[in-house]
């Protein structure tokens, strides 16, 4: 009774705290007209993205409130016709730029090279630079809201994370744990506040920055090696001395991370060790999520058998703590709550599945993406 007790209050009081930060805590800039008169750059990188790089590039062309709006893309290299899609999307808008990417040179990964390339071939005029990926769609106004968010933060660096968009099983499982696990154990008030470079935390997709604050804290050339290098990036900010801060942006943009299951399982395969860092740590986490997310419904289903009625019922609590902590989440973030939520244990050994994959596949040299070499 004591063990499921404890489940249960430790549960509970971390559901308390996802709901005090997506209420109380997280950002949500306005879904409405804003406008913005300072100079600011999109910039995409995009590697093989050929098949599903239009409606992004058709939502940037169809932005407004920003009258100084330029939009530079740089194709990284495709073997696809990636630059041609881009060329008869965008055709003769003045506001384009398509560059052509280099390789990136030792000690570099893709990502923060292409980022880097574009933020530095950009020109000095964009006072701010809006990184999107090409499995982002945004709306009219996403641009011009998350620039008066940045501002309205007096921040360095701003990430409004979008909607994520699922449809398979595999979707519904993983991908809402992405906002779930940082609504959960990160402090937002704290991370917004504090300077220590561990508490920040920030998502590739959609990530605006205040040019002179990243230049400050080095830019992508920051991260070049790095894994999670929007992450890594928030905490070159901080660093610096710039103030970062997480936005719900699921009224401005949604993105469809992965397309089938084994680019899920290989994006997060690819990098959850770099997440969790060195192995005894992340053992450390998953015995703890495992704890308190999949032991309760465990110990219910045994105490039943065992004819403790009472114990079942505790850990049942336990369990529906949990559930709505996931309902909380989905719910903040324009996520998909029910029947999901329920599925919350099954989720989190997935989870463990993937981390465990993630570390055995580095150790032996052989995590990819994009067909280059990630470790």
């Amino acid at each position: 009774m004591i063990a499921a007790l404890t489940l249960a209050v430790a549960v509970a009081a971390l559901t308390g705290h996802t709901l005090v930060n997506a209420y109380a805590w997280l950002r949500r800039p306005t879904a409405g007209p804003a406008e913005v008169t300072e100079p600011v750059a999109v910039l995409l990188p995009l590697r093989d993205e050929a098949e599903r790089v239009t409606p992004c590039l058709r939502a940037l062309l169809a932005q407004r409130g920003v009258p100084d709006l330029r939009i530079v893309v740089l194709d990284d290299g495709s073997t696809d016709g990636t630059a041609d899609v881009v060329r008869a999307v965008t055709g003769d808008d003045p506001r384009v730029t398509l560059l052509t990417g280099v390789a990136p040179p030792p000690g570099w990964l893709g990502k923060p090279h292409a980022c880097w390339q574009l933020a530095t071939r950009t020109g000095p005029e964009p006072a701010v630079l809006a990184f999107v990926d090409a499995d982002v769609v945004l709306t009219p106004d996403a641009v011009a809201a998350a620039v008066a968010e940045l501002r309205a933060a007096d921040a360095a660096l701003l990430s409004p994370y979008p909607r994520i968009v699922v449809r398979t099983a595999a979707d519904r499982l993983v991908q809402p744990l992405l906002q779930w696990l940082w609504l959960t154990f990160l402090p937002l008030r704290a991370m917004e506040r504090s300077r220590r470079p561990s508490l920040a935390a920030a998502g590739g997709q959609f990530l605006v920055v205040d040019r002179a604050g990243y230049l400050r804290a080095g830019g992508h050339a920051a991260v070049a090696d790095k894994v999670l290098e929007d992450i890594e990036l928030a905490r070159a900010v901080k660093r610096a001395g710039g103030r970062i801060a997480l936005a719900d942006g699921s009224r401005l943009a949604s993105c469809r991370m992965y397309d089938t299951w084994p680019q899920l399982r290989d994006g997060y395969t690819k990098s959850l060790w770099a997440t969790f860092g060195h192995p005894t740590a992340a053992a450390a986490v998953l015995a703890l999520l495992f704890a308190l997310y999949v032991a309760p419904p465990l110990l219910a289903l045994g105490a039943l058998l065992a004819g403790t009625p009472a114990v079942a019922a505790v850990a049942f609590l336990a369990y529906l703590a949990g559930v709505a902590g996931r309902v909380v989440s989905a719910r903040a973030t324009g996520g998909r709550a029910w029947p999901d939520a329920l599925g919350h244990p099954v989720s989190v050994v997935v989870l463990g599945w993937l981390t465990v994959r993630s570390y055995h596949l580095r150790k032996r040299h052989r995590l990819t993406w994009r067909g280059r070499p990630v470790t």
